[in-house]
């Protein structure tokens, strides 16, 4: 298999630590710590000229990918389609300069195995919005690498709607000191049963709601934990996991100290937040015609 270039770690943690004094006031006035930097884009570092000369697999592909990303920018694909760019027959020193040239992004991903092991599907986000790396293996288990160019890899939409067609989890009787997690619940059916494709995200903030831990637990119990992990470093950290019912996501944001600053349940397709919006899609269209034309001038 071709290399592939590192994929960050995934620092916070898939669970979420609630401890009984989580919930505990203090009248002293303490600011909570909010996240300090912002991931900003960063030209890549070019090889020498004669370096790029000797790989025109790689310049291929990179028109392929500007190609792509024209073709979303300018209206003539739906923003949710996708282009897949395979670089099964890609050579490694095409490979190593595309990687060189897409670097690592703001978001990575990860589709967990089925029964436990390793991921099937990791996907790093380049540099340039909505111009995704994976690797892995595809649903029949046979070996994938490509380049993905989109709002987000269709394979994350994919795997999470397998994960709700599957048994929901059983419902369990309440247990003590749950309060308002009940209502919860049917209120996030209400909205599973009436969402369709191109509806705004229906999103309950947790944070500003008087539930303990106990109501946190068993929600999440409910609702299930899928194999889809997202994490997005763009503001802060925010840690996205599907849920095993239909069109329903966790999504928590963390401070730079990984503390919880934002908890909430989305019902939709997939989180605004772990997508490349429209115009970071034409942005990263300009950025690799710039990368195109010095590679050309080269």
């Amino acid at each position: 298999m071709n290399p592939f270039h590192k994929i960050r770690p995934f620092p916070i943690p898939v669970v979420t630590p609630l401890g009984a004094g989580d919930m505990v006031e203090d009248e002293t006035l303490d600011y909570m710590a909010m996240p300090q930097g912002m991931a900003m884009y960063q030209a890549p570092i070019l090889p020498e000229p004669e370096e790029i000369a000797a790989c025109d697999g790689a310049v291929r592909i990179l028109q392929q990918v500007l190609e792509a990303l024209q073709h979303i920018a300018h209206g003539a694909a739906p923003q949710r389609q996708t282009t897949r760019i395979t670089l099964a027959d890609v050579s490694n020193a095409d490979i190593t300069l595309l990687n060189q040239v897409l670097g690592e992004g703001e978001v990575s991903a990860q589709i967990l195995a089925a029964d436990g092991g390793p991921p099937t599907l990791r996907i790093q986000e380049s540099v340039f919005a909505g111009v995704w790396r994976a690797l892995g293996n595809s649903p029949e288990g046979y070996p994938v690498d490509y380049i993905e160019v989109g709002a987000v890899p269709e394979a994350l939409r994919e795997a999470a709607q397998i994960d709700s067609a599957s048994a929901a989890p059983p419902v369990l009787p309440l247990p003590p000191q749950v309060m308002n997690v009940p209502s919860l619940l049917v209120e996030l059916e209400d909205q599973r049963g009436i969402w369709r494709p191109g509806n705004v995200a229906h999103v309950v903030n947790l944070t500003l709601l008087p539930i303990t831990p106990e109501d946190i637990g068993y929600l999440d119990h409910q609702l299930g934990t899928g194999r889809v992990l997202i994490l997005s470093r763009g503001y802060g950290n925010c840690r996205i996991t599907n849920c095993c019912v239909p069109h329903t996501w966790r999504v928590v944001y963390y401070n730079s100290v990984d503390t919880v600053i934002l908890n909430s349940v989305e019902v939709t397709d997939m989180p605004d937040v772990a997508c490349a919006a429209p115009e970071d899609l034409r942005d990263s269209a300009e950025r690799i015609s710039e990368v195109l034309q010095w590679v050309r001038r080269a």
